[in-house]
């Protein structure tokens, strides 16, 4: 996460740093929200897991990445979720010219498509804002010359591309009406970037974050919060929320060099849920508060102040809490999942009826009970107590707690370091601790019901050194 970040009660920039499925037609605009799936950790889960688990046990439909990372590309394949890829800031100047970028598709897009269904390819992220002479010109030359290699292999339709900004691109953000970009860069660099997007129907693509512009009176308005609002003596238009005030700067920007009609999209936007002892606003319940208020607005299609009638596509950040991340601690701590994927607050993307969330496995690993077991086992054959399709994670973790809290013997295999700890998921735990209490009784159906969220299956569920 790049950052650099604006406040709309403010005339100073701060220098900075998705989930639901639905999509609403507002004026031919798409709102849908996303996910950023960082990886600058050491406790993720595979990336065939996170798929699974995103397709069956979430309503999200959209993942965005910051590289080309072959095997997570891989995992979301067959899964119809939209994926993002990322050329880094690095590869930027070696692929200005045609025939580099055309092998650059041939080795990152070509051997995944159509199985994996990418959407847009963005060239680095917030590359503007570092300033780097060499990447600031090479940005729109690259973009040209991969837009070029995608028509070449017919692939221009399926795939845009864009590339993402932190809002210091901004000179002026407040009020929002006074939004312009900074000078040396409006004429030489972004009109060209924004001539090229319209060109190629993609969007403009901001990463704009209240978190980083709020302050102890502006927390309210950060949050969606009931507050008295901000006027804008220009427009006369009033601002109930800090993330209205930051793309209503970034669209009069773009608007002042002719480009308001080009599609804004947030590539990235988060609240984190645990930061220094001493930080305000900083905790869990923040945290749902803007992601849980920010979907609801921008798909809800009342748009902004200077935008109304628009729903916005939108990428949380991020998926996961990422434990390497340098810097502060809210910089670790942005996850709307921890690396078991149980959430670290209820904000509405968990499916009611979740199907499993447990991957495929180099040996298959049935950790849930078949929809329809089949006829029981006979007496000379072995049965097996494992979570029904769609049980709630949370009944599941109660069973979990329950099991090992009788017996602690029971859990040791799932605990750090046994033989069954991995998958380290709710699931695949729950179905051992179940299984192991279910293997303890006289194998009565009431001791595999947990409250209905299991079933007997005939199915070994054991893998490797993990027995069942």
């Amino acid at each position: 996460m790049g950052k650099p970040l604006m406040t709309s009660l403010s005339s100073s920039l701060v220098s900075i740093f998705l989930l639901l499925a639905s999509a609403f037609n507002v004026l031919g605009v798409e709102g849908s929200i996303g996910v950023n799936y960082g990886t600058v950790a050491d406790d993720l889960p595979p990336p065939a897991q996170v798929a699974r688990f995103l397709l069956e046990s979430t309503i999200i439909n959209r993942v965005r990445l910051f590289d080309t990372n072959t095997e997570i590309i891989r995992a979301f394949a067959h899964t119809g979720i939209a994926i993002t890829i990322t050329v880094p800031n690095d590869q930027i100047p070696l692929i200005t010219k045609l025939g580099s970028a055309q092998e650059w598709l041939k080795s990152n897009v070509q051997p995944y498509v159509p199985a994996t269904n990418i959407v847009r390819i963005l060239v680095g992220n917030e590359v503007i804002s570092t300033e780097n002479r060499l990447l600031v010109a090479s940005l729109v030359p690259a973009m040209k010359a991969l837009h070029t290699a995608l028509v070449g292999a017919s692939l221009d339709h399926r795939i845009k591309i864009s590339t993402p900004h932190s809002l210091g691109i901004l000179s002026d953000s407040s009020p929002p009406s006074t939004g312009k970009f900074r000078r040396g860069y409006a004429a030489r660099f972004l009109k060209p970037l924004l001539s090229f997007l319209r060109a190629t129907n993609s969007p403009f693509m901001i990463n704009p974050y209240p978190f980083f512009g709020f302050s102890p009176d502006t927390l309210d308005y950060a949050l969606f919060r009931p507050n008295s609002g901000v006027f804008d003596e220009n427009t006369k238009l009033s601002y109930t929320n800090m993330l209205d005030g930051q793309l209503d700067a970034v669209f009069s920007a773009m608007k002042l060099l002719g480009f308001g009609d080009i599609e804004i999209v947030i590539a990235e936007t988060g609240w984190p849920s645990q930061g220094e002892p001493s930080q305000l606003g900083v905790d869990a319940g923040s945290a749902a508060q803007y992601n849980r208020n920010l979907m609801q607005h921008v798909t809800s299609g009342a748009g902004t102040p200077l935008m109304p009638n628009r729903t916005f596509e939108t990428y949380i950040f991020g998926l996961f809490n990422e434990d390497l991340k340098p810097g502060p601690i809210s910089e670790r701590n942005f996850g709307l999942f921890r690396p078991d994927m149980t959430p670290v607050y209820n904000i509405g993307i968990l499916r009611a009826k979740a199907k499993s969330s447990i991957p495929t496995n180099p040996a298959p690993v049935p950790v849930v009970a078949p929809v329809s077991p089949g006829p029981r086992a006979g007496p000379e054959e072995k049965i097996w107590c494992l979570p029904k399709p769609g049980a709630d994670v949370e009944a599941l973790q109660r069973n979990i707690d329950y099991v090992c809290g009788l017996e602690v013997e029971l859990c040791k295999p799932i605990q750090e370091g046994g033989a069954c700890f991995l998958p380290n998921t709710v699931r695949a735990h729950a179905s051992f601790a179940m299984n192991a209490y279910y293997q303890g009784t006289e194998k009565n159906d009431y001791d595999c019901d947990f409250k209905q969220t299991a079933a007997v299956s005939n199915v070994d569920p054991s893998y490797g050194n993990c027995k069942y």
